[in-house]
C-alpha cells in the first residue's frame, strides 16, 4: 500500500483553497494550514467543508479523494478522483465472479462467517459460542445471500445483547439504530463504522476492483458502493465495537461526548475529535502479518483485503477474509 502519503482528518468546519501546489486550509480559528499536495493520500471531513474548482483540480490532478461523514457519522459521499486503477480484465473477471451463483454464494458465505469471528472474538467468545453454532449451520444451509444476511441479522441482535452487558447503562445500545442512532452507544457504532467504510473505500480504489459488483449485498447497490460494504463488515468489529469496550472500560468515554435528544443521539464536537482520533491512532497500530513475515499497520489490512479478492477474480486463489488473529 502507498505509504508516501497520509489520510488528512478534519474535524472542524473549514475551507480548502489552492495555493500553487499545496492545500490551504482555513478554519474559523487559527492561523490557515499549508499542506504539500504530495503528502496528502486522502481526506476524510467530518464536518462540513468548503471547496472551490481549484482545488478539486488539484485533488483530482494527484488522485486525492475526500470523503464526507455526516453528523451522525453516517457516509454523506465521496468526491472521487477519476478510476485510473480499474482493470477491464479484473472487472469482467469480478462481474464473471459474481453472476456465478456458486463462487459468489462461496465468498459471501465467507464474508458472514469471518465477520461473526471477529465479532465474537471481540465481545465474548463463551457467552456466543451457541449463536455462533446457529449461524455456522444457517451458513451452511444458505441457498441465496438474503438468507444469509437474514443470518448474520440474527447473530448481531445476540452480540449486541451480549455487548451491553459490558457497558454502562449509558451507553447500552438496547438493539441496533441507525438513521439516526437513538442513543449514544448506536451513535458510537454507527460514527466508527463510517469511517471504516470511508478508508475502505480508499483501499478498494487502489486496486483494480470494481466498488459497485459485489458479493453479500446487491451489486451496484444505490448510493453505496456494494463491494465496499462487503469488504467493510470484517473490519467493523476490530474497530466499532472493540474500541467502544475499551473506551468505556478505561472511562475515557463521557456522556458529554455526545448530544442527546428525543430517540436520537449523535457525538459532540469534542467526542468527534476523541473517536477520530482513537482510530487514527489504531489505524497506525501494527502487527507482525502471518503470510508476509513483516509488520502491517491497520490500516494496510484493509488493502491486503482487497489484494486479495482480487487475487480471487484473476488467478482463482481461495478468498479468506480477514479475522482477528491477536
Amino acid at each position: 500500500m502507498p505509504t508516501a502519503a497520509r489520510t488528512y482528518w478534519l474535524t472542524t468546519s473549514c475551507r480548502i483553497r489552492r495555493k500553487d501546489q499545496s492545500l490551504r486550509i482555513e478554519r474559523p480559528e487559527g492561523a490557515p494550514v499549508h499542506i504539500p499536495v504530495t503528502d496528502v493520500r486522502d481526506i476524510v471531513a467530518c464536518e462540513a467543508v468548503d471547496l472551490n474548482t481549484s482545488v478539486i483540480s488539484l485533488l483530482n490532478q494527484h488522485r486525492i479523494n475526500v470523503h464526507f461523514l455526516s453528523h451522525y457519522g453516517d457516509y454523506a459521499g465521496s468526491l472521487l478522483t477519476a478510476d485510473t486503477s480499474v482493470s477491464g480484465q479484473t472487472v469482467i473477471a469480478q462481474v464473471g465472479l459474481a453472476a456465478d451463483r456458486t463462487a459468489s454464494l462461496e465468498i459471501a458465505r465467507a464474508i458472514v462467517a469471518s465477520t461473526a469471528v471477529n465479532v465474537r472474538r471481540v465481545v465474548d467468545r463463551k457467552l456466543l459460542d451457541r449463536p455462533m453454532a446457529v449461524l455456522e449451520a444457517s451458513i451452511t444451509d444458505a441457498t441465496t445471500r438474503e438468507q444469509l444476511m437474514g443470518a448474520e441479522g440474527t447473530f448481531r441482535r445476540s452480540a449486541w445483547a451480549v455487548l451491553d452487558t459490558r457497558l454502562p447503562d449509558w451507553l447500552r445500545l438496547d438493539g441496533r439504530s441507525r438513521r439516526p442512532p437513538r442513543n449514544a452507544g448506536n451513535a458510537f457504532i454507527s460514527y466508527v463504522n463510517g469511517i471504516v467504510y470511508a478508508r475502505m473505500l480508499s483501499a478498494v480504489r487502489l486496486t483494480p476492483l470494481h466498488t459497485g459488483v459485489a458479493f453479500l449485498h446487491s451489486t451496484m447497490e444505490r448510493q453505496r458502493h456494494s463491494l465496499v460494504l462487503d469488504l467493510a463488515e470484517v473490519f467493523k468489529p476490530l474497530f466499532a465495537e472493540r474500541l467502544l469496550l475499551r473506551l468505556a472500560g478505561r472511562g475515557q468515554l463521557k456522556p458529554a461526548h455526545f448530544e442527546t435528544d428525543v430517540n436520537q443521539a449523535m457525538l459532540s464536537e469534542t467526542g468527534r475529535k476523541l473517536v477520530v482520533q482513537t482510530v487514527r491512532d489504531e489505524l497506525a497500530v501494527t502487527i507482525q502479518h502471518r503470510s508476509l513475515g513483516r509488520n502491517v499497520a491497520y490500516d494496510e489490512l484493509l488493502y491486503l483485503e482487497a489484494l486479495q479478492l482480487t487475487r480471487r477474480c484473476l488467478e482463482g486463489t481461495p478468498y479468506k477474509p480477514f479475522r482477528i488473529w491477536w
